[in-house]
Protein backbone atom coordinates (compact mmCIF):
# COMPACT_ATOMS: atom_id res chain seq x y z
CA UNK A 1 0.00 0.00 0.00
CA UNK A 2 0.94 3.41 -0.92
CA UNK A 3 2.70 4.91 2.46
CA UNK A 4 1.76 8.41 2.04
CA UNK A 5 -1.83 7.74 1.76
CA UNK A 6 -3.70 8.49 5.29
CA UNK A 7 -5.52 6.08 7.57
CA UNK A 8 -8.64 8.30 7.60
CA UNK A 9 -8.50 8.49 3.85
CA UNK A 10 -8.48 4.79 3.42
CA UNK A 11 -11.44 4.81 6.15
CA UNK A 12 -13.19 7.45 4.21
CA UNK A 13 -13.20 5.13 1.05
CA UNK A 14 -14.32 2.02 3.62
CA UNK A 15 -17.07 3.87 4.66
CA UNK A 16 -18.13 5.10 1.33
CA UNK A 17 -17.70 2.20 -0.71
CA UNK A 18 -18.53 -0.40 1.64
CA UNK A 19 -20.24 0.89 5.17
CA UNK A 20 -23.26 2.45 3.05
CA UNK A 21 -24.32 -0.11 1.36
CA UNK A 22 -24.23 -2.15 4.58
CA UNK A 23 -26.46 -0.34 6.73
CA UNK A 24 -24.09 3.07 7.47
CA UNK A 25 -22.42 1.75 10.75
CA UNK A 26 -19.32 -0.71 11.50
CA UNK A 27 -17.90 -1.90 14.89
CA UNK A 28 -14.46 -0.19 15.73
CA UNK A 29 -13.14 -3.91 16.03
CA UNK A 30 -14.54 -5.15 12.82
CA UNK A 31 -12.93 -1.51 10.99
CA UNK A 32 -9.62 -2.30 12.80
CA UNK A 33 -9.62 -5.97 10.88
CA UNK A 34 -10.27 -4.48 7.66
CA UNK A 35 -7.78 -1.80 8.29
CA UNK A 36 -5.10 -4.75 9.15
CA UNK A 37 -5.71 -5.89 5.98
CA UNK A 38 -4.39 -2.06 3.89
CA UNK A 39 -1.31 -2.41 6.86
CA UNK A 40 -2.76 -0.15 9.47
CA UNK A 41 -2.34 -1.05 12.96
CA UNK A 42 -4.95 -0.57 15.73
CA UNK A 43 -3.41 2.97 17.40
CA UNK A 44 -3.13 4.41 13.80
CA UNK A 45 -7.29 3.37 13.61
CA UNK A 46 -8.21 4.80 16.47
CA UNK A 47 -6.45 8.20 16.21
CA UNK A 48 -7.76 8.69 12.72
CA UNK A 49 -11.32 7.43 13.79
CA UNK A 50 -11.31 10.27 16.22
CA UNK A 51 -10.09 13.22 13.93
CA UNK A 52 -12.43 11.88 12.02
CA UNK A 53 -15.30 12.45 14.95
CA UNK A 54 -13.95 15.51 16.24
CA UNK A 55 -14.15 17.26 12.33
CA UNK A 56 -18.45 15.60 12.18
CA UNK A 57 -17.54 13.00 9.19
CA UNK A 58 -18.38 9.99 12.01
CA UNK A 59 -20.79 10.06 14.88
CA UNK A 60 -20.39 6.79 17.48
CA UNK A 61 -23.09 4.95 17.96
CA UNK A 62 -23.45 1.66 20.41
CA UNK A 63 -25.21 -1.86 19.57
CA UNK A 64 -23.65 -5.15 20.05
CA UNK A 65 -20.45 -3.54 20.53
CA UNK A 66 -19.15 0.31 20.36
CA UNK A 67 -19.13 1.25 16.90
CA UNK A 68 -19.49 4.27 14.00
CA UNK A 69 -21.78 5.71 11.34
CA UNK A 70 -20.99 8.63 8.88
CA UNK A 71 -22.80 12.19 10.22
CA UNK A 72 -26.30 13.01 8.26
CA UNK A 73 -24.40 15.91 7.02
CA UNK A 74 -22.24 13.76 5.22
CA UNK A 75 -24.18 12.26 3.03
CA UNK A 76 -24.55 14.46 0.40
CA UNK A 77 -20.60 15.02 0.43
CA UNK A 78 -20.07 11.43 -0.41
CA UNK A 79 -23.29 11.33 -3.07
CA UNK A 80 -21.36 13.90 -4.74
CA UNK A 81 -18.55 11.77 -4.51
CA UNK A 82 -19.88 9.15 -5.96
CA UNK A 83 -21.16 11.69 -8.91
CA UNK A 84 -17.69 12.87 -9.48
CA UNK A 85 -15.82 9.60 -9.21
CA UNK A 86 -17.92 6.88 -11.12
CA UNK A 87 -19.63 8.41 -13.59
CA UNK A 88 -17.23 9.10 -16.72
CA UNK A 89 -15.94 12.64 -16.29
CA UNK A 90 -16.41 13.32 -20.12
CA UNK A 91 -14.75 16.45 -21.77
CA UNK A 92 -17.61 19.29 -21.51
CA UNK A 93 -18.50 20.85 -24.61
CA UNK A 94 -17.18 24.43 -25.14
CA UNK A 95 -20.58 25.69 -26.66
CA UNK A 96 -21.83 25.11 -22.89
CA UNK A 97 -19.57 28.12 -21.62
CA UNK A 98 -18.26 28.59 -18.29
CA UNK A 99 -19.13 29.03 -14.37
CA UNK A 100 -17.38 32.02 -12.59
CA UNK A 101 -16.67 32.59 -9.48
CA UNK A 102 -15.53 36.14 -8.07
CA UNK A 103 -15.20 36.89 -4.42
CA UNK A 104 -13.68 39.64 -1.76
CA UNK A 105 -12.93 38.29 1.67
CA UNK A 106 -12.15 41.09 4.47
CA UNK A 107 -8.73 40.91 5.68
CA UNK A 108 -10.42 39.88 9.10
CA UNK A 109 -11.82 36.91 7.55
CA UNK A 110 -8.64 35.80 5.91
CA UNK A 111 -9.47 32.28 6.96
CA UNK A 112 -11.91 32.36 4.57
CA UNK A 113 -10.18 33.02 1.75
CA UNK A 114 -8.32 30.47 2.39
CA UNK A 115 -11.36 28.01 2.74
CA UNK A 116 -12.38 29.33 -0.74
CA UNK A 117 -8.93 29.17 -2.63
CA UNK A 118 -9.14 25.56 -1.27
CA UNK A 119 -12.72 24.24 -2.23
CA UNK A 120 -12.90 25.77 -5.88
CA UNK A 121 -9.35 24.14 -6.26
CA UNK A 122 -11.05 20.97 -5.25
CA UNK A 123 -13.92 21.48 -7.31
CA UNK A 124 -11.67 21.93 -10.02
CA UNK A 125 -11.74 25.63 -10.85
CA UNK A 126 -9.16 27.03 -12.50
CA UNK A 127 -7.44 30.60 -11.09
CA UNK A 128 -7.64 33.45 -13.42
CA UNK A 129 -6.32 35.92 -11.14
CA UNK A 130 -7.17 37.18 -7.57
CA UNK A 131 -10.60 36.23 -6.47
CA UNK A 132 -11.56 35.07 -9.70
CA UNK A 133 -12.24 31.66 -10.59
CA UNK A 134 -13.42 29.11 -13.90
CA UNK A 135 -15.00 26.28 -14.13
CA UNK A 136 -16.73 24.57 -16.80
CA UNK A 137 -20.44 25.30 -16.86
CA UNK A 138 -21.49 21.99 -15.68
CA UNK A 139 -19.62 22.79 -12.01
CA UNK A 140 -22.12 25.39 -11.28
CA UNK A 141 -24.58 23.47 -9.12
CA UNK A 142 -21.98 21.65 -7.49
CA UNK A 143 -20.05 25.09 -6.53
CA UNK A 144 -23.53 26.34 -5.50
CA UNK A 145 -24.00 23.07 -3.30
CA UNK A 146 -20.87 23.49 -1.55
CA UNK A 147 -20.71 27.27 -0.62
CA UNK A 148 -23.96 26.87 0.52
CA UNK A 149 -23.01 24.04 2.48
CA UNK A 150 -19.74 25.59 3.91
CA UNK A 151 -21.93 28.76 4.71
CA UNK A 152 -19.51 30.23 2.59
CA UNK A 153 -22.05 32.12 -0.13
CA UNK A 154 -22.01 35.61 1.20
CA UNK A 155 -18.50 36.02 0.22
CA UNK A 156 -19.12 34.94 -3.63
CA UNK A 157 -20.35 36.22 -5.99
CA UNK A 158 -21.24 32.92 -9.01
CA UNK A 159 -21.82 34.04 -12.96
CA UNK A 160 -22.30 31.88 -16.08
CA UNK A 161 -20.30 33.13 -19.67
CA UNK A 162 -19.16 32.45 -22.41
CA UNK A 163 -15.44 33.64 -23.40
CA UNK A 164 -15.24 36.64 -26.35
CA UNK A 165 -11.85 37.68 -26.72
CA UNK A 166 -9.25 38.75 -27.27
CA UNK A 167 -6.37 35.52 -26.78
CA UNK A 168 -6.28 32.21 -27.77
CA UNK A 169 -8.25 30.12 -25.35
CA UNK A 170 -6.22 27.03 -25.64
CA UNK A 171 -3.05 28.70 -24.67
CA UNK A 172 -4.27 30.77 -21.87
CA UNK A 173 -6.27 27.97 -19.79
CA UNK A 174 -2.80 26.57 -19.63
CA UNK A 175 -2.01 29.32 -17.50
CA UNK A 176 -5.03 28.99 -15.42
CA UNK A 177 -4.64 25.19 -14.51
CA UNK A 178 -1.82 23.85 -13.54
CA UNK A 179 -1.69 20.93 -16.30
CA UNK A 180 1.77 19.43 -15.31
CA UNK A 181 0.43 18.87 -11.87
CA UNK A 182 -2.57 17.02 -13.06
CA UNK A 183 -0.70 15.30 -15.66
CA UNK A 184 1.79 13.76 -13.07
CA UNK A 185 -0.81 12.85 -10.84
CA UNK A 186 -2.91 10.29 -13.81
CA UNK A 187 0.49 9.23 -14.37
CA UNK A 188 1.34 8.74 -11.40
CA UNK A 189 -1.63 6.39 -10.83
CA UNK A 190 -1.05 4.56 -14.13
CA UNK A 191 2.22 3.87 -13.40
CA UNK A 192 1.01 2.24 -9.93
CA UNK A 193 -1.87 0.07 -11.05
CA UNK A 194 -1.76 -0.65 -14.62
CA UNK A 195 0.57 -4.09 -13.60
CA UNK A 196 -1.59 -4.76 -10.95
CA UNK A 197 -4.43 -4.64 -13.89
CA UNK A 198 -2.75 -6.73 -15.25
CA UNK A 199 -2.38 -9.07 -12.44
CA UNK A 200 -5.47 -9.50 -12.02
CA UNK A 201 -6.96 -9.80 -15.34
CA UNK A 202 -4.83 -13.02 -15.67
CA UNK A 203 -6.56 -14.85 -12.54
CA UNK A 204 -9.64 -16.91 -12.79
CA UNK A 205 -10.39 -16.38 -9.39
CA UNK A 206 -9.76 -13.71 -7.58
CA UNK A 207 -9.07 -13.80 -3.68
CA UNK A 208 -11.52 -11.65 -2.09
CA UNK A 209 -8.93 -10.33 0.64
CA UNK A 210 -6.68 -9.61 -2.16
CA UNK A 211 -9.15 -7.44 -4.24
CA UNK A 212 -10.02 -5.55 -0.97
CA UNK A 213 -6.02 -4.67 -0.71
CA UNK A 214 -5.69 -3.75 -3.76
CA UNK A 215 -8.96 -1.84 -4.21
CA UNK A 216 -9.33 0.53 -1.30
CA UNK A 217 -5.68 2.22 -2.06
CA UNK A 218 -6.39 2.33 -5.90
CA UNK A 219 -9.72 3.76 -4.75
CA UNK A 220 -8.60 6.36 -1.99
CA UNK A 221 -5.93 7.69 -4.88
CA UNK A 222 -8.09 7.70 -7.62
CA UNK A 223 -10.80 10.13 -5.59
CA UNK A 224 -8.95 12.82 -5.78
CA UNK A 225 -7.96 13.00 -9.44
CA UNK A 226 -12.01 13.74 -10.50
CA UNK A 227 -11.76 16.79 -8.50
CA UNK A 228 -8.62 18.37 -9.67
CA UNK A 229 -9.47 17.73 -13.20
CA UNK A 230 -12.47 19.93 -14.14
CA UNK A 231 -12.92 17.71 -17.45
CA UNK A 232 -12.17 20.90 -19.83
CA UNK A 233 -13.23 20.84 -23.05
CA UNK A 234 -11.32 18.53 -25.70
CA UNK A 235 -10.58 21.60 -27.31
CA UNK A 236 -8.27 23.24 -24.98
CA UNK A 237 -6.55 20.21 -23.56
CA UNK A 238 -3.01 19.17 -24.60
CA UNK A 239 -2.83 16.92 -27.46
CA UNK A 240 -1.02 14.10 -25.20
CA UNK A 241 -3.65 14.67 -22.66
CA UNK A 242 -3.45 11.20 -20.17
CA UNK A 243 -6.31 11.47 -18.03
CA UNK A 244 -8.38 9.25 -20.16
CA UNK A 245 -5.41 6.17 -20.16
CA UNK A 246 -5.62 6.45 -16.36
CA UNK A 247 -9.55 6.44 -16.57
CA UNK A 248 -9.17 3.70 -18.40
CA UNK A 249 -7.02 1.70 -15.68
CA UNK A 250 -9.37 3.08 -12.99
CA UNK A 251 -12.90 1.63 -14.48
CA UNK A 252 -11.34 -1.73 -15.74
CA UNK A 253 -9.84 -2.08 -11.84
CA UNK A 254 -13.00 -1.01 -10.26
CA UNK A 255 -15.11 -3.34 -12.26
CA UNK A 256 -12.49 -6.40 -11.50
CA UNK A 257 -12.41 -5.51 -7.65
CA UNK A 258 -14.76 -4.28 -6.50
CA UNK A 259 -17.49 -7.20 -5.81
CA UNK A 260 -14.99 -9.20 -4.11
CA UNK A 261 -13.95 -6.59 -1.91
CA UNK A 262 -17.58 -6.42 -0.76
CA UNK A 263 -17.76 -9.97 -0.37
CA UNK A 264 -14.50 -9.55 1.57
CA UNK A 265 -16.20 -6.46 3.62
CA UNK A 266 -19.45 -8.42 4.35
CA UNK A 267 -17.53 -11.66 5.50
CA UNK A 268 -15.68 -9.53 8.14
CA UNK A 269 -18.88 -7.74 9.28
CA UNK A 270 -21.47 -10.35 8.70
CA UNK A 271 -23.59 -7.78 7.16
Amino acid sequence: MDSSIRPSSLINTVYGAFVRRLGGWISIADLIVLMGDLGVDSQAVRSAISRLKKRGVLVPERRSGTGYRLSPGMHPVFDEGDRRIFESLAPAALEDGWVMAVFSVPESERTYRYQLRTRLTWLGFGNMGPGIWLAPARLLEPARTMLERLELSDYVHLFTSQYAAFSDLRTTVSAWWDFPAIENQYAAFTDAYSPILRSMEEQKDIDAGEAFRHYVPMLTQWRRLPYLDPGLPAELLPDDWNAVAARRVFQHLHGVLAAPSLEHVRKVTGF
